[in-house]
C-alpha cells in the first residue's frame, strides 16, 4: 500500500503540496580544526552530512532533501551520498545536489531557488546537528502544516547570559552591560520550518552584505512575521568543536546499543 502521507492526492487529483528539508553544507567548518569540510567529517564511520540527510528524510512528511553542496564539491557530495543511500525507512524520500554560495545565507537561498513548483513546507536544517531525533522533526513539519508560517525547536537556557559592550578588543576583559531573565531565553536548534512563500520572501528582502544571516527564523523575524518554538532536543545539539564530535560518538554508539540505529 503507497505510503498515505508521501503520496496523498488532493480531491481534485492533482498532487497535494508537499515538504522540502534544505541542507546547507558549504561551510568548512573550520572550529573542529583542519581536514575536511565540517559536514563531511566522520561520525561512527558515516560523514556528518550523511546521518543529518537520514535523519530529516526518515520523517513520513518528508518528501525531497536538498543538499547545498560546497561550491567546489557538488560532485563530490553526489557521489558520497550515491554511496550511502537512504535506508527503507525513508521511504522514497528524493535527495538533490544543488551548489552553494559564499555564506549559509545564500545557501540556502539557492536550495530554495532549487525547489519544484509543489513544495510548500520548507525545512532549514544543519548539516553539523545530524544527530537530531525525527519526532523532533515531525514536530516542526506539522506546526507550519497546522498554520504557523515560521517554527524553530528550542530549548531552555540552562546556563546565565552576560551581554557585554561591543567593540572589545580580543583577549581584553569584556564589560557586562545587562543579564537577561534566563527563564525568557531560548536556546534554538533545526530544523527550522516554514512557509515556503514566507522564507522566499524573507530571504528575497535581506541584505546582501557582511557574513550573512546564520539563523533563517531571523530573516523572517525582520519580516514582521511571527515565529514560534516548539520543544527542542538534548540530542539535536551543534557538532562544532572536537568535545561536541565526541559526546555525538557517545550518542550514537548508545543509540546503536538500545535502538539498533
Amino acid at each position: 500500500m503507497p505510503d498515505e502521507t508521501r503520496h496523498a492526492e488532493a480531491i481534485d487529483g492533482a498532487p497535494s503540496p508537499r515538504t522540502a528539508a534544505v541542507i546547507p553544507a558549504a561551510g568548512r567548518g573550520v572550529r573542529l580544526g583542519r581536514g575536511a569540510p565540517k559536514a563531511l567529517r566522520p561520525l561512527g564511520g558515516t560523514p556528518m552530512l550523511v546521518h543529518a540527510v537520514r535523519a530529516v528524510a526518515r520523517a513520513r512528511t518528508v518528501s525531497l532533501v536538498v543538499v547545498v553542496a560546497p561550491p567546489d564539491g557538488a560532485a563530490a557530495v553526489r557521489t558520497l551520498l550515491d554511496e550511502h543511500p537512504l535506508p527503507q525507512s525513508a521511504g522514497d524520500t528524493g535527495v538533490m545536489v544543488v551548489t552553494g554560495g559564499g555564506t549559509r545565507q545564500e545557501s540556502v537561498a539557492r536550495g530554495l531557488a532549487a525547489l519544484p513548483g509543489d513544495i510548500d513546507t520548507v525545512l532549514v536544517h544543519d548539516a553539523a546537528r545530524p544527530l537530531v531525533p525525527v519526532e523532533t522533526v515531525e514536530a516542526v513539519a506539522a506546526a507550519v502544516r497546522a498554520g504557523a508560517p515560521a517554527v524553530v525547536p528550542a530549548l531552555p537556557v540552562a546556563d546565565t547570559v552576560k551581554q557585554i559592550a561591543p567593540g572589545t578588543p580580543a583577549g581584553e576583559p569584556e564589560p557586562v552591560v545587562a543579564t537577561p531573565e534566563r527563564s525568557l531565553l531560548r536556546a534554538v536548534q533545526t530544523p527550522q520550518g516554514f512557509d515556503r512563500t514566507v522564507l522566499a520572501k524573507a530571504h528575497a528582502d535581506a541584505p546582501r552584505e557582511g557574513e550573512g544571516a546564520t539563523d533563517d527564523a531571523g530573516l523572517v523575524e525582520r519580516l514582521g512575521v511571527p515565529v514560534v518554538l516548539v520543544p527542542g532536543h538534548e540530542e539535536a545539539f551543534k557538532v562544532t568543536r572536537p568535545l561536541d564530535l565526541v559526546l555525538a560518538e557517545a550518542v550514537l554508539a548508545r543509540r546503536r546499543v538500545t535502538d539498533g540505529f
